[in-house]
């Protein structure tokens, strides 16, 4: 533990105090001196205990893993003498090495390195803003700065060597104003490190090896879930309780000014047989059905869970009443039908609103997409991007005065980067003139607002309007939630996959219930994922048939459930029509009673679709897609 937390204290072989990188190649640690990183970090200590008791359990492999990853690091080090250059490296090296060797953890977590010069960009705005609207500075006493999803430290690290907190205010800052939490291990303890180096950097200390007496370790990092930590008490304060005296202390602080970083980008697990499920906030989730999802017009309103648009509700109720938000996050709640309600909810909860269009859709093809330029996190993301600086200001003379300014078309990732350097904040927009206002019309479009005139023509269908419609049933395509079981261009391969899928499934049925006889319905359904088998070459699992298997409920395979499906348009395959394993059919059964039925129907492109799309489909069902079938 020692050894690697000497690793991870100077991850670029560097002196703290601005100097080239080290390449002897040497680390040295101080396992028995009481001011390390080791010996004064809450985690560390208790993790500590636990590596006491593998130790003796051979972990050389491990270790020789880990000195082949930190001489990659110093190998890419080499030459950089700036902090910004040395700070662009850890995020680049810890972006790729999360994702190759934590894919399902980086995918549940939504985990997304911040480019340097978007993290520069969102702290010199939000110090501007501090000096416009309430004046202070981000070294102010009484501000206090919190990074909730702080990753490997880089806001916090990049606040500290900007020079926006004078070496004055610094240690009073550091010591007591300035937070920030994590929750993956790894990325916790290098946050940690990365924080601590750039401080003592800053303050002509000195990191790795033997420390001075000076040493001070960061108090304000937690090892937490900041949704979580707002939901229920601490589950291992027994095990951390210093750790969790952070985590109370943060807690309990009454005003916090400034809310800043990169929220997470996750949605839902893409795939059932993962058990890679994002975790449920009921508090948090519940303020979002209040509030966005009580706003919105649409219909499935499950998006509006995903994991950035639940940080911007709980960073809007944390802020209080004052204060500055400065997030990157997706794009799409800036147009998206789904999103009126959080957009008319911003406009009255924010006295002021600058927003920074990055674009980067790459959720589109052709002309389209190039427009859209580069993708500012790589790999990292294919969805559009948006920096966003939110004001609450208790003393404007209105709420909602929204400002955009789109980065621009056919950009390349390093021209979009090179463009917000070369802002340095919002003020370098301002400046300019770059401003966009934007007044939302009477539905919270902000962008390409929707014409009225469209009101005044017969529906083709409604489900809330008692109005004039062309159409009595429309509905969604089935959702198989297993398509590569259900669907083939091949009868015999359909039904050979059929088959094989619901015999192994049968057979789950049996062997669950022998293990859990005497256990209630409830106590076997929350058994169920962590039992089954979910190898993804002998069946896809889906919620229903989850449930249905907690239920005992086993099923034949059908001969007469295969029929003629439209898989996309113009592409007719056999399909394996069933209740039982299909997730979802919606109205298609009333469309298409049985197999022998015929049937006309006009299938378009659902809301918020980018492609055009409008044609006829004769006699069979359809898959599931954003198209609709109305009859």
């Amino acid at each position: 533990m020692h050894q690697h937390s000497a690793q991870l204290q100077n991850p670029l072989g560097t002196s703290t105090s601005g100097n080239c990188p080290d390449t002897s190649g040497n680390y040295s640690g101080n396992p028995t001196g009481s001011n390390s990183f080791a010996a004064n970090n809450p985690v560390s200590q208790g993790m500590q205990q636990v590596l006491d008791l593998l130790h003796e359990h051979h972990l050389e492999k491990e270790a020789d893993t880990l000195e082949g990853f930190y001489a990659s690091v110093k190998m890419r080090a080499e030459g950089i003498d700036s902090a910004a250059g040395k700070q662009r490296i850890v995020v680049e090296l810890y972006d790729k090495f999360f994702r190759n060797a934590f894919p399902r953890m980086t995918e549940r977590l939504g985990i997304v390195y911040t480019p340097v010069e978007v993290v520069d960009f969102i702290l010199h705005s939000i110090d501007h803003l501090l000096r416009k609207e309430f004046g202070q500075t981000l070294g102010s006493r009484g501000v206090h700065i919190l990074d909730p999803f702080t990753g490997t430290g880089t806001f916090i690290t990049r606040l500290i060597q900007s020079g926006l907190i004078t070496p004055e205010e610094l240690p009073d800052k550091y010591q007591h104003e300035i937070h920030a939490n994590e929750i993956v291990l790894l990325a916790y303890y290098i946050a940690a490190v990365n924080i601590e180096a750039a401080y003592h950097g800053r303050m002509g200390g000195r990191m790795g090896g033997q420390m001075g007496d000076n040493y001070r370790p960061f108090p304000g990092i937690c090892l937490t879930d900041t949704f979580q930590m707002y939901e229920t008490d601490d589950r291992i304060r027994d095990k951390l309780k210093e750790n969790s005296d952070r985590r109370i202390r943060q807690k309990g602080l009454k005003e916090i000014r400034v809310i800043l970083g990169n929220p997470p980008y996750s949605a839902r697990q893409k795939n059932e047989n993962d058990n890679n499920e994002n975790i449920e906030y009921p508090g948090l989730d519940e303020r979002i059905r209040t509030t966005y999802a009580e706003r919105t017009k649409a219909t499935n309103k499950n998006a509006l869970y995903d994991s950035y648009i639940r940080a911007i509700r709980w960073a809007s109720d944390r802020i209080g009443d004052s204060g500055v938000i400065g997030f990157v996050t997706n794009a799409g709640y800036l147009e998206t039908n789904l999103a009126d309600g959080l957009r008319q909810c911003l406009a009255e909860e924010f006295s002021s609103l600058y927003i920074l269009h990055l674009r980067g859709n790459q959720r589109t093809s052709g002309e389209l997409s190039r427009k859209e330029g580069g993708k500012i996190f790589g790999s990292g993301s294919r969805a559009p991007i948006a920096i966003s600086l939110l004001v609450k200001n208790p003393d404007a003379s209105r709420s909602g005065q929204i400002r955009l300014h789109d980065i621009g078309d056919y950009l390349t990732r390093e021209q979009k980067l090179e463009k917000i350097a070369s802002f340095t904040s919002v003020s370098g927009i301002t400046d300019t003139n770059g401003w966009q206002e934007i007044t939302p019309d009477r539905h919270g479009d902000w962008l390409n607002q929707r014409a009225d005139d469209f009101n005044d023509l017969i529906a083709l269908g409604d489900k809330k309007g008692n109005g004039v419609k062309l159409f009595d049933n429309f509905s969604l395509g089935i959702n198989s939630a297993r398509d590569v079981w259900c669907y083939n261009y091949s009868r015999t391969t359909v039904e050979r996959n059929m088959k094989n899928m619901i015999d192994f499934y049968n057979r789950e049925v049996v062997r669950f219930e022998q293990a859990h006889t005497g256990f209630n319905s409830k106590e076997k359904q929350v058994r169920v994922d962590d039992f089954i088998d979910t190898d993804s070459r002998k069946i896809g699992w889906a919620r229903a048939l989850k449930a249905d298997l907690a239920k005992n409920h086993t099923y034949p395979y059908r001969s007469d459930s295969l029929i003629h499906s439209l898989y996309r348009p113009f592409s007719k395959q056999w399909f394996y029509f069933s209740r039982h394993f299909n997730e979802m059919v919606y109205q298609m059964p009333r469309i298409f009673p049985n197999a022998a039925a015929a049937n006309f129907v006009i299938c378009m492109t659902g809301l918020g679709d980018r492609a055009v799309q409008f044609y006829s489909i004769p006699v069979c069902a359809m898959r599931l897609s954003k198209d609709r079938a109305l009859s």
